[in-house]
């Protein structure tokens, strides 16, 4: 699992395309630092410094234009002790962490957590920092996904913005012949497809019933739930997003319907 998972993200998916605990502390996390970053930092960060399993670049004032807000830093169990610097089962805490952390500070739901342009990556300490025994790791909401070219500036805090009814600015939308493929963007921004329900496919104990069996129970429920959506149109395209093992591990059970809105 790569350390920068994001919420919407590892779209390894098929898509198809058919008619019809806070921990706080002093610092910034600076490179070779053990002494872990604050929370509620907000940093300009891109898709690249994502890409890396640590980050230190310099905070930013939240008033101004920022594209990234530190809402958890976590130290890690004490099994980590002697964990290597690319233990899956610490991305995999890491991931579970953030996950729920994420929810709690925008107000997202599950659903609405997978059907917004906004995501999240973590960062552990620098190699150096980890091999002089600094065990935190740092989770920060930024404004794009796996797929963007670059991320969109955020308010002074992304805290409870997607509470309630979020503004279209905040949610996911395509552009493109389907969605597979696509280019994701901003249901503000001119679309093909809008991302508008969610499928439970098991609960956290579940094991997981294959891809045959996934995309299947998906695009069943997709059919039918993007036809309620539209008000039961003569004829609808509808699309879909399903995930394999590695998210299912991971602690994803959903999948995405889509809706082709044409606006």
């Amino acid at each position: 699992m790569p350390h920068a998972w994001r919420v919407v993200v590892l779209l390894i998916a098929t898509t198809v395309t058919v008619s019809g605990c806070l921990w706080r502390s002093s610092g910034d996390g600076s490179s070779g630092s053990t002494t872990a970053p604050d929370v509620g930092a907000c940093r300009v960060l891109t898709p690249a410094d994502a890409a890396h399993p640590s980050n230190a670049t310099t905070p930013e004032p939240c008033s101004q234009p920022h594209t990234a807000q530190t809402y958890a830093v976590d130290s890690l169990p004490s099994r980590f002790a002697h964990a290597s610097y690319d233990d899956p089962d610490v991305a995999a805490y890491a991931y579970r962490t953030c996950t729920q952390q994420f929810m709690a500070f925008t107000g997202a739901d599950d659903s609405l957590s997978m059907r917004t342009i906004l995501s999240w990556a973590w960062f552990r300490p620098s190699t150096a920092a980890w091999d002089h025994g600094a065990r935190w790791f740092r989770c920060d909401v930024i404004g794009g996904g796996a797929q963007s070219p670059s991320y969109v500036d955020l308010p002074t805090t992304t805290q409870d913005l997607l509470t309630g009814r979020p503004k279209d600015s905040w949610m996911v939308c395509a552009q493109g012949a389907t969605v597979d493929g696509s280019v994701k963007v901003p249901c503000s921004e001119k679309h093909d497809w809008r991302a508008v329900t969610t499928i439970v496919l098991g609960d956290a104990s579940a094991s997981y019933p294959g891809d045959q069996a996934v995309q299947a129970r998906t695009k069943d429920f997709c059919s039918k739930s993007v036809g309620a959506w539209l008000d039961y149109p003569v004829d609808y395209d509808f699309g879909y997003s399903w995930f394999q093992q590695p998210e299912w591990d991971a602690g994803n059970r959903r999948s995405v319907c889509w809706a082709r809105t044409g606006s």
